[in-house]
């Protein structure tokens, strides 16, 4: 046995554990430190990503809440917020706004449903489909093209019934129709959909297998939620560019004297420019044309629209809402006094 001494003589020692450069078990050291160190460099450095949800829905007793359809409703209140602020800055009221909303709002909904189902008819109809599920819109699949086109017919009945402009309305609306796009597209973040292609970068979104009925991820055989892989996150591109092409709208009406409609022709022009550029992007299942995405082609086809709308409409006078005071009222005619 070695003495007390020994040992901390032996722990203390340098020369108890130093190997000669030259010999077979130093010259493998060194040729395996630069490994070592990019190995610990590597380690050192975390995998940046943006995670998803592994929950889409929870439980309030009877009731099942869907975030994308919180998300829905949330864009719903901040655009229509918007939208009465800046008809009362064209001699509009919200109650005229709340009165056109009420009209647009479900008209929108269901021009929305409809687009989807009528564009990813094969998600519903067929052999093994479920042709209910087109009825459940809380699982998502709401279409902007037929939302927008739909909700401009319930925007024109209730516009008419409010006694206001359309175009007065519609101008209105824009910059708010923007924003709630914006805020909605968080709901695809909830439901693991609406992404682009692989990546590498460093705000990849990590995409989860979902289960739409009951609102959670699927798991692995280990119990974690199971990861599809880590892509473009298209719909947060989406997301930034409304809120972006809102804030550019509101500046370009109040510098501008912007003719009546011409401000909905920008939204148009906007939106669908950025739309058509993340339809390239996204990896996601679609039925296309040609080799392009069904939507790719609206989004092309209404940006030269929305720009014609523009030449046209930008230099005619700007849209507002008429106010009209009431005259004096005619005095009723003198009786005749009886004599």
């Amino acid at each position: 046995m070695s003495s007390c001494s020994d040992a901390a003589e032996h722990r203390t020692s340098p020369s108890a554990h130093k190997t000669h450069p030259r010999s077979p078990r130093g010259l493998m050291a060194l040729h395996l430190l630069p490994q070592v160190t990019g190995a610990m460099r590597a380690s050192a450095v975390p995998d940046l990503f943006i995670p998803s949800p592994t929950i889409s829905a929870f439980d309030l007793g009877p009731l099942t809440i869907r975030f994308y359809a919180l998300c829905i409703l949330a864009g719903i209140v901040a655009g229509t917020w918007l939208t009465a602020r800046r008809l009362r800055e064209r001699g509009g009221t919200t109650a005229q706004t709340l009165d056109i909303v009420m009209w647009a709002v479900p008209f929108g909904i269901i021009g929305g449903r409809l687009y989807h189902v009528i564009t990813d008819n094969q998600l519903y109809f067929g052999p093994g489909k479920d042709p209910w599920g087109a009825l459940r819109i809380w699982e998502g699949g709401l279409g902007i093209w037929g939302a927008v086109a739909l909700g401009l017919v319930g925007a024109a009945v209730g516009a008419r019934r409010a006694g206001i402009p359309f175009t007065a309305f519609v101008d209105a609306a824009a910059p708010g129709l923007l924003f709630a796009q914006g805020v909605g597209r968080w709901g695809n973040w909830f439901n693991n959909e609406l992404y682009g292609g692989p990546t590498n970068l460093p705000w990849k979104l990590q995409i989860h297998a979902m289960n739409p009925a009951t609102g959670q991820a699927l798991l692995t055989p280990e119990g974690t939620p199971e990861v599809l892989g880590y892509f473009q996150p298209t719909f947060l591109y989406e997301s930034l560019w409304c809120l972006a092409a809102a804030s550019l709208l509101i500046i370009l009406d109040r510098k501008f004297s912007l003719g009546a409609g011409a401000v909905f022709a920008l939204y148009i022009v906007f939106y669908t420019a950025g739309r058509f550029g993340f339809e390239l992007m996204r990896s996601d299942y679609a039925n296309t044309i040609l080799g392009l995405r069904v939507n790719t082609w609206v989004a092309g086809l209404l940006l030269v629209t929305g720009l014609a709308l523009f030449q046209i409409l930008r230099a005619r006078p700007r849209s507002r809402v008429l106010t009209t005071k009431p005259g004096p009222a005619h005095p009723p005619p003198a009786r005749e006094e009886p004599t």
